[in-house]
C-alpha cells in the first residue's frame, strides 16, 4: 500500500485565511479541496508538500450563483456542476465535460477548481517512486522532490517522451478547461496581495512542468460565465479507452452562436489532451458568416488537425490519435448543427 509522506495540515476557515496560509507556507504549501489528484500524487511522491491547506469547508467557494451570467465556486464538486439546472440548460459543454470526469464517486469529491488546476500527466510521470527511480526519473518528477528539475543517470535533465527536448511534454488532461474556454469563461485568482480576474485561456502555458500562469501564492476561487443565450450552442466530445472513468486522450469543446438562417455569428473550438495546455483553434473563425454546411464543417475539421500535436505519453497509438481529431471535430460540429 502506498502511503503519503508526512505533512502538516491546516483547515482554512475563509478565502482570506487560506491565501494567508498559502503565502506563509511558500513553495512547500499546496491547497487540498477534493484531493482526487493531489492525494494520489502525494502517495506516488510526485508532489510532496510540507503544508496541506484544506479549503473544502470554505462556504464561499461552494456556491453556484446567478446574476450577470453564472459564477461557480472553485470548490463546487464536479457532480454538482454537471447536474446544476443552470449549467445543463445554458452551458451544455460544461455539463458534459464535468459529467465525464472519472466515476460518480470521484465527481462527488473532485472539485471544479481542482480539475482546472489538474497536474499534467505522462506515462513516465504517473508511476510510483520505485518505478520512476528504475528509469532514472524525469525532469518533472525528480529524485525526492516532485515538480523540480532533476538529473538522469547520465547527468542530464531529460524528458523520456522527447529525450532531446529541453522541456517537459506532460499532457493537460483537464476536462472542464476546454469546455469553459470554449464558453468564454473568466476566473478569479486571489492572493494575500489582492485579487485579479483573467480569461481562463490565459491561465495555461504549453509547458508540462510550468503549466499554470498563476503565482504559487494565488488561489483560483471562482469561474465566471457570460449570460446564457438560446442562440448559443455548445458540446463536448471525449476520447478515452474506458468510457466509465478514464482521463481524456483527446477532447473537443465547441461553442457556436447562430443567427438568422443558421448563419454562424461566433465560433470557438478548443482541443484538449493534445498538448501541455488546452489548444484554442483559431481556424474556427472561418465559420463566421457561413452556415454549418458539410463543406464548412469538413474544412474546419481538416484544419483543426494541424493544431493537434499529441505526444507518445498517453494511451492509444500516437498517429491514430491525431487522425481522430478530424472525426471528433466533425462530429461535434454536426451535433451542434442538427440539434433542435
Amino acid at each position: 500500500m502506498m502511503r503519503a509522506p508526512k505533512f502538516r495540515y491546516y483547515a482554512a476557515r475563509s478565502v482570506k485565511d487560506a491565501v494567508a496560509a498559502l503565502h506563509g507556507g511558500g513553495a512547500e504549501a499546496m491547497l487540498l479541496a477534493g484531493g482526487t489528484d493531489l492525494v494520489p500524487n502525494m502517495k506516488r511522491r510526485t508532489q510532496t508538500p510540507a503544508l496541506v491547506i484544506g479549503i473544502r469547508d470554505v462556504a464561499a467557494l461552494r456556491r453556484i450563483a446567478n446574476g450577470d451570467g453564472l459564477t461557480l465556486g472553485a470548490c463546487a464538486t464536479l457532480g454538482e456542476v454537471a447536474a446544476h439546472r443552470r449549467v445543463t440548460r445554458g452551458y451544455r459543454a460544461l455539463a458534459l465535460a464535468a459529467g465525464s470526469v472519472a466515476t460518480p464517486h470521484l465527481r462527488n469529491m473532485g472539485t471544479l477548481g481542482g480539475n482546472l488546476c489538474l497536474d499534467t500527466r505522462c506515462n513516465y510521470y504517473d508511476q510510483n517512486a520505485e518505478w520512476r527511480e528504475a528509469i532514472g526519473n524525469c525532469m518533472k518528477a525528480p529524485r525526492g522532490n516532485g515538480g523540480r528539475s532533476c538529473l538522469s543517470p547520465d547527468g542530464t535533465s531529460i524528458c523520456w517522451v522527447a529525450t532531446s527536448s529541453p522541456r517537459c511534454w506532460a499532457v493537460s488532461s483537464t476536462d472542464t478547461a476546454p469546455a469553459l474556454i470554449a464558453l468564454g469563461a473568466d476566473v478569479t485568482l486571489v492572493s494575500a496581495e489582492g485579487e485579479r480576474r483573467i480569461a481562463l485561456e490565459a491561465l495555461y502555458r504549453n509547458d508540462g512542468m510550468d503549466y499554470l500562469a498563476k503565482r504559487p501564492d494565488e488561489m483560483l476561487t471562482h469561474v465566471h460565465l457570460e449570460p446564457a443565450s438560446p442562440s448559443w450552442r455548445s458540446t463536448y466530445w471525449k476520447l478515452r479507452r474506458r468510457g466509465s472513468f478514464d482521463f481524456p486522450v483527446l477532447s473537443v469543446a465547441a461553442a457556436l452562436r447562430l443567427g438568422e438562417g443558421g448563419v454562424v455569428e461566433h465560433a470557438r473550438l478548443v482541443l484538449g489532451a493534445v498538448a501541455s495546455c488546452p489548444v484554442v483553434v483559431p481556424d474556427a473563425a472561418s465559420l463566421i458568416g457561413r452556415t454549418l454546411s458539410d463543406e464548412a464543417i469538413r474544412e474546419l475539421a481538416e484544419s483543426a488537425t494541424r493544431h493537434a500535436r499529441p505526444m507518445d505519453n498517453t494511451d492509444f497509438d500516437l498517429a491514430w490519435r491525431k487522425k481522430v481529431v478530424r472525426s471528433y471535430v466533425r462530429g461535434a460540429l454536426e451535433e451542434l448543427r442538427d440539434r433542435r
